[in-house]
């Protein structure tokens, strides 16, 4: 696997189907503020950091505090998350494969390390991370390439050696300003094409080897 440095794996609705819980989350805050959420707000609310979210919601509601929305977007999708994250399909086939064939793969998260947690001691807590970096462990998070470039300075590779696999926009665009090779496995929001992006409709679709052609310089797939 020579080239393959390491593989960048974001959580939510990549390895785990919990998007459609930070969905519901945002629903229920927001109908709590008395307003209705729509497609029209996915932008804002799948792929997000929570302080990006509360930030919307404040905004389109005309009232509330950021950090106590926040705070309650934190707390209810948490519960949320303890209470059960399945796998995407194909994401136990892969990691086995990765782990099979020697190459390191690490979690790099925009949800709270609160949230990183509970689903790495639930869902993924068989899986053998090289570490894990959560929305709280870099000064900014995605859309910004902080948490990408963190994650392979750890590994003590260029960003260009390691592959990062996203399902969101904001996650991809992320990947690529770091300089990552970038897999996208869209999974509740639609993704613009890039000539840095390969795309795959599923996980059950990636092996160690479609992920070597991800790496920056690598033939296009689509």
């Amino acid at each position: 696997m020579s080239g393959l440095g390491a593989v960048l794996f974001d959580m939510d609705g990549t390895l785990v189907d919990t998007e459609v819980l930070w969905w519901r989350t945002t629903e229920e805050i927001a109908a709590g503020l008395g307003y209705a959420l729509t497609e029209a707000d996915a932008g804002e609310v799948v792929g997000r950091a929570v302080p990006d979210t509360a930030a919307h919601l404040v905004s389109v509601t005309g009232g509330g505090d950021v950090a106590a929305v926040g705070e309650a977007l934190t707390a209810a999708f948490f519960g949320r998350v303890e209470a059960g994250a399945p796998l995407r399909p194909g994401a136990q086939r892969l990691l086995t494969a990765l782990e099979r064939d020697g190459v390191p793969f690490a979690l790099v998260s925009a949800s709270p390390r609160v949230v990183v947690d509970s689903v790495v001691g639930g869902a993924l807590a068989h899986v053998p991370f090289a570490f894990t970096l959560s929305a709280d462990d870099t000064a900014l998070t995605k859309p910004h390439p902080d948490p990408y470039r963190a994650a392979a300075e750890r590994f003590g590779l260029a960003p260009a050696e390691c592959v990062a696999v996203e399902d969101s926009p904001d996650g991809a665009a992320s990947a690529e300003a770091a300089g990552c090779g970038v897999l996208v496995v869209p999974s509740m929001m639609a993704v613009p094409e890039s000539p840095g992006r390969t795309f795959a409709a599923g996980l059950d679709r990636v092996d160690p080897e479609f992920l070597r052609g991800c790496l920056p310089g690598g033939p296009a797939r689509m």
